[in-house]
């Protein structure tokens, strides 16, 4: 069953028809907002406090996929416990589609509650229920009648691809499987933004990228708002368009993922994006190469290739229009946020007025490019 039928059958959150395009994003008018929020918390041990959070802006454009990434204790699973009201911040306010969680009773905290969708690393679904009755649960609580869930859940199994596992046990399912009924338990109270709290970390690869496409179409056909934290960089590259890198409770860097992976200013981005393909200088390079020329040393250049140019032949231009001579040593081509990027490492053997003509002849073509050692 495809996307179109499943608005039809499961109210649509956001009143959008079935051929709708997705909205535009605007910040004006973002779906989670942090305005100054910091979070302390007592330390175990002494008087002293735990800053978990420290002046966090940040805004999640409506209908995005936004990630957080960061190191372990950077502060990702406190800041995704504010906007469901786990946890209310110390200072500061957060904004869901308008509405400040930490201001709210309990009553009123349950209805925003239930248009705000969890989806969990290790799937915590309840082994003694079906797949079927595990999505249906939220639906339960919430008191919705028998048949008004079995219209609810059915389409949602198929959207998830898993109407003939309805009567399985989550023992008789693939880890893949799980995380699609969680998914689709998220999805059962018709939500307007999705939470997903380190979603693929147990699975393999492949299924990584199956559950993967699964978000990013939920995103797009329902225009459903997807805020994720994860320590995976392939995870935040294939799916989110928006991103911000949280270091020590503050956020360092943020911006559209693209901008933010292909620029990386901060060096907490940097170490974090240094286990992509492309993305981090071979051993064999590092392990030789200087901060100053040598006599007959050749210079180590990074060249950035983005959007339109990442697929142009620029380095072979370099010998037919400058007669530079140019080795490739490392490097890959590959996609950001849907949009083509490479980096590929080379050595030049030139002087410096030569490589400086080179880089300019390279920025002039649009391609950044970074001077970052000597070889012999």
């Amino acid at each position: 069953m495809n996307m179109a039928i499943i608005t039809n059958r499961v109210k649509n959150p956001l009143n959008m028809a079935a051929n709708d395009e997705p909205q535009v994003h605007k910040s004006a008018n973002p779906m989670v907002a942090f305005e100054c929020v910091s979070k302390r918390f007592a330390a175990a041990r002494s008087s002293a406090e735990v800053i978990a959070l420290d002046s966090i802006d940040l805004v999640v454009p409506r209908g995005s996929v936004t990630g957080i990434i960061g190191r372990s204790g950077a502060g990702k699973s406190t800041l995704i416990r504010l906007v469901n009201g786990l946890e209310k911040p110390s200072s500061g306010r957060v904004l869901v589609d308008g509405v400040d969680v930490a201001g709210l009773d309990e009553k009123n905290l349950r209805s925003v509650r239930r248009s705000i969708g969890m989806i969990f690393q290790h799937f915590n679904l309840l082994s003694s229920r079906t797949a079927f009755d595990n999505i249906a649960l939220p639906l339960e609580i919430a008191g919705v009648d028998r048949q008004s869930i079995e219209k609810r859940v059915a389409p949602l199994l198929d959207l998830v691809g898993l109407s003939d596992k309805r009567d399985r046990y989550p023992s008789e399912l693939s880890g893949g499987q799980k995380q699609r009924i969680g998914i689709a338990r998220a999805l059962a109270t018709e939500p307007k933004l999705l939470l997903s709290d380190e979603a693929t970390s147990a699975l393999d690869p492949e299924t990584t990228r199956s559950i993967l496409a699964l978000l990013k179409q939920i995103n797009k056909e329902l225009d459903l708002t997807v805020l994720l934290i994860t320590h995976e960089m392939e995870v935040v590259k294939t799916i989110a368009d928006h991103v911000a890198v949280i270091d020590g409770g503050r956020i360092v860097e943020q911006g559209p993922t693209f901008d933010v992976f292909t620029g990386h200013a901060h060096e907490t981005t940097r170490a974090l994006l240094g286990g992509l393909a492309g993305m981090r200088l071979p051993e064999f390079l590092t392990s030789r190469m200087t901060e100053q020329p040598e006599p007959d040393s050749r210079t180590i250049l990074r060249v950035i290739f983005k959007g339109e140019n990442a697929t142009e032949p620029m380095l072979a231009r370099l010998g037919s229009d400058l007669g530079i001579e140019v080795n490739i040593l490392a490097g890959a081509v590959d996609e950001i946020a849907g949009r083509p990027f490479g980096m590929l490492v080379v050595s030049l053997r030139a002087d410096e007025a030569k490589i400086a003509e080179a880089r300019q002849f390279l920025a002039n073509h649009g391609l950044a490019s970074e001077v970052v050692g000597y070889v012999r």
